[in-house]
């Protein structure tokens, strides 16, 4: 597993994860599995497989979060009035295809381009990480390729709930 580079708000939504998975998602799936297995043969009980299933599902995320807090680096989401940053929102301006996108930059735990959110591991977001409004960068897909994108705005913006972590 890589090493993670996570913001203290990304901690403890972690360590809050965790404790609801540890306390009540383990023992609701304990329970499920107890019910589904009194309902008789194992061989033909959809319920009881569903169950360990959900209850596997749960401990492995379990561990996955544990490990990712072991490994993890704590880095700063402050940054400068007028560079890009963590939880920036920053306004887009794509040159190739003469189109505007706004985006937050957060952590890769965090990243959904879906919901707007880009990763700073992402070509993007590794590209426009610690520039200005106004600025032209480049974004590199490989040593081969790449485009430019404009920074037409940055809005310091802060973590909000909305900023989830990612399943896996």
């Amino acid at each position: 597993m890589a090493q993670e580079e996570l913001t203290n708000a990304d901690v403890e939504k972690i360590e809050a994860e965790l404790e609801h998975r540890k306390t009540i998602v383990r023992k609701e799936a304990i329970e499920a599995v107890k019910v589904a297995r009194e309902q008789g043969d194992l061989s033909e009980n959809f319920e009881y497989y569903a169950a360990k299933r959900d209850k596997n599902r749960n401990e492995s995320r379990i561990r996955y979060l544990e490990r990712m807090l072991k490994t993890a680096k704590i880095i700063s989401d402050e940054s400068k009035e007028d560079e890009v940053g963590i939880n920036n929102t920053v306004t887009l301006y794509f040159e190739e295809d003469d189109e505007t996108e706004v985006y937050k930059l957060v952590t890769s735990i965090r990243g959904d381009s879906l919901d707007g959110r880009i990763s700073i591991e992402s070509p993007i977001g590794k590209a426009i990480l610690g520039h200005k409004a106004g600025d032209r960068v480049q974004v590199k897909i490989s040593d081969t390729a790449g485009f430019y994108i404009v920074i037409k705005a940055i809005e310091n913006t802060t973590d909000t709930e909305d900023d989830t972590i990612r399943t896996y």
